[in-house]
């Protein structure tokens, strides 16, 4: 699990107390996997069995699904972003991005969460959406900045425009039988074509 308070995206009223965190922690984990399995009407018994807690407990941290819906979409957001800092510590810049641009695209694809959430059309979710989406470019922009500075990204592409086409990549493939394998050919493909080359004479 993530860090959460420390991270871009707060989790929504995650504990501060060392065990109750740990229970909060365990839910949102067991969370993910059952919506990931069987979709958001995942049993909360269920869910609470998996996280080795009482039903009791999962109501006081999150008395409605949507407050473990958001904790776990937040959480997800998490995972990424974390990712995102520790690949800017790597050597080779270009990889990095590659890399992450990866697992964007990968959580891109597991949209289901979001759907369901945007479906409840709550201020409170439009307002999540919206830190999410800038936590993700804080985390994009320098991995893009390192790769274009080392030379393998050509310079004038935009942050935006490079979102834009891995939101593209898993918008196509989402339903595709090879998934994340065609995605990871097609996100190579637009990578070939962004690279920087010597101009010709």
């Amino acid at each position: 699990m993530s860090k959460g308070n420390t991270l871009p995206l707060a989790l929504p009223d995650r504990p501060t107390r060392s065990d109750a965190r740990r229970n909060y922690d365990r839910l949102v984990e067991a969370a993910d996997l059952a919506f990931t399995e069987h979709g958001t009407d995942a049993s909360f018994d269920e869910i609470a069995k998996r996280a080795g807690v009482g039903s009791g407990t999962l109501y006081r941290h999150f008395p409605t699904r949507e407050a473990l819906m958001r904790a776990v979409f937040a959480e997800r957001i998490n995972k990424v972003c974390a990712q995102g800092e520790e690949l800017l510590a790597t050597d080779d810049p270009l990889h990095a991005l590659t890399s992450w641009l990866r697992q964007l695209i990968d959580l891109t694809m597991r949209r289901g969460l979001a759907t369901a959430l945007v479906a409840r059309e709550k201020t409170s979710t439009s307002e999540l959406f919206h830190a999410c989406h800038e936590a993700l470019r804080v985390t994009a922009r320098p991995l893009l900045a390192r790769a274009q500075l080392d030379g393998g990204i050509r310079p004038d592409l935009a942050l935006t425009d490079l979102l834009l086409l891995c939101h593209a990549i898993a918008s196509s493939v989402e339903r595709s039988r090879e998934g994340a394998e065609q995605a990871n050919r097609l996100l190579d493909l637009v990578l070939e074509g962004l690279r920087t080359r010597p101009a010709r004479s």
